[in-house]
């Protein structure tokens, strides 16, 4: 699923395609917007982690599951 986040002081916003639910990503906002956790901690489909400061975030968008591509190759 896409997720994109919006960080303070910064141009551009983070985009990231991430393999955890909408369910774990909002949880790990909320608990870094409630104070549990001083990061919000991400990690997408390629085992990359996202860090980012929880009071530096402006915004979290969390975008729909995307469907496995399909390739089609030579026989």
């Amino acid at each position: 699923m896409e997720v994109k986040i919006g960080v303070q002081h910064a141009p551009r916003e983070i985009i990231l395609e991430s393999g955890q639910s909408a369910e774990e990503v909002e949880s790990a906002v909320s608990d870094a917007l409630g104070g549990k956790s001083q990061l919000l901690s991400l990690v997408d489909d390629h085992g990359r982690k996202v860090l980012v400061p929880a009071d530096r975030l402006a915004y979290v968008e969390i975008g729909e599951p995307t469907a496995r591509k399909v390739g089609f190759g030579a026989l």
